[in-house]
């Protein structure tokens, strides 16, 4: 088992925790829909360290980013991010992920359980004139989510955080410390993700708390960071987007660039592309107070249509909403479905994601 370089304050805030990717993490702290409230209504903090990051450096090191990713990371300037995903030669997907450029790197911030994978995937692939390297255990991150984040963190730096636009960083001191400050987040909500050194951690982290009291800043573990990207249908990697899945039925054409050049797996997207996707993953909300779960059975006009990859009653909408692949045909927003909840039929409809 692993721990951050903040599990002692994890466990001295009364924390539950549990075990999530090789780590001992914060699954809630009390309640999970208030902690879910708490980042809608003002501001919470997430440990986010057991995420992976991976630099790609050297002559090459472009080149190689644009080989494994889909996206397309010419287009990116210094100082800015870029979402992405890197695809098998079939077109299933490895992970998505987000790229960051430097002015002497390529900077990646990878999924928890895919980063070992991830790495050995990037090892295998790599081309001459660039270095890759594994830092993740070099940076703590922790993740400054809701309305109120940028004025909680502003009283702790210089550095204009109103200047920082959404999907782009700057490196700068905060809380008196050197850090990566990035307005990135996987809730939906205004907010920054910080890098920084582990020795730093604790200290950190009780600066940003102190700065954020009169908001009622709370820690927010990771039952909450679930629901709330699933409120703004933000794919995850292991329930709606893994390597059985392309990145076009997924919905994520719009970071598939295959007019960029080769990389890996277009051939196979755009055969995709050409013959039409059988599927769609697709956002839902279900009648009544049902919770939809991952797994559960797709149903319309009397057949077996599709899957559910994520679900939960949304704490915003109190109302139980979900993701699924569905066959095409009842993509469609406003398509009536059902879904078998403990062997009985609870209506569903289709809707324009998201749902927050």
């Amino acid at each position: 088992m692993k721990y951050t370089a903040l599990h002692a304050m994890h466990e001295k805030a009364g924390a539950k925790m549990v075990e999530f990717a090789g780590y001992h993490m914060p699954i809630q702290y009390h309640s999970i829909r208030e902690e879910h409230r708490r980042v809608r209504q003002t501001v919470g903090v997430f440990d986010v360290s057991h995420m992976g990051e991976i630099e790609i450096t050297g002559p090459a090191a472009l080149d190689m980013v644009q080989k494994i990713t889909i996206n397309d990371a010419s287009a990116l300037d210094i100082g800015q991010v870029q979402y992405s995903a890197m695809c098998y030669e079939d077109g299933g997907i490895v992970d998505d992920l987000l790229v960051y450029r430097f002015e002497d790197k390529y900077f990646l911030v990878v999924n928890a359980a895919n980063k070992d994978k991830d790495f050995e995937w990037m090892l295998k692939n790599k081309i001459d004139g660039c270095e890759i390297k594994d830092v993740s255990d070099s940076y703590t991150q922790i993740a400054v989510q809701g309305k109120k984040a940028e004025a909680t963190l502003q009283k702790l730096t210089d550095v204009k955080l109103d200047e920082i636009k959404y999907y782009w960083f700057t490196e700068g001191e905060l809380a008196g410390y050197p850090m990566i400050i990035s307005r990135t987040g996987y809730t939906g909500e205004p907010g920054f993700e910080l890098y920084f050194a582990n020795d730093f951690a604790e200290d950190v982290w009780n600066k940003v708390f102190e700065a954020g009291a009169e908001f009622d800043i709370e820690p927010i573990g990771l039952g909450a960071r679930d629901s709330l990207r699933l409120e703004k249908k933000m794919c995850l990697y292991g329930n709606d987007i893994d390597q059985t899945t392309n990145p076009i039925e997924a919905g994520l054409s719009w970071i598939t660039k295959l007019d960029k050049g080769d990389f890996i797996g277009r051939e196979a997207l755009l055969k995709v592309k050409e013959e039409g996707v059988q599927r769609r993953l697709v956002a839902f909300v279900v009648e009544g107070n049902a919770f939809p779960r991952h797994g559960y059975k797709i149903f319309a006009e009397g057949q077996e249509v599709g899957f559910i990859t994520s679900g939960t009653v949304s704490p915003i909408l109190e109302k139980g909403i979900g993701l699924g692949y569905v066959k095409k045909g009842f993509t469609k927003s406003g398509t009536p479905l059902e879904i078998e909840i403990r062997k009985k039929m609870v209506p569903a409809t289709v809707i324009k994601p998201p749902f927050v």
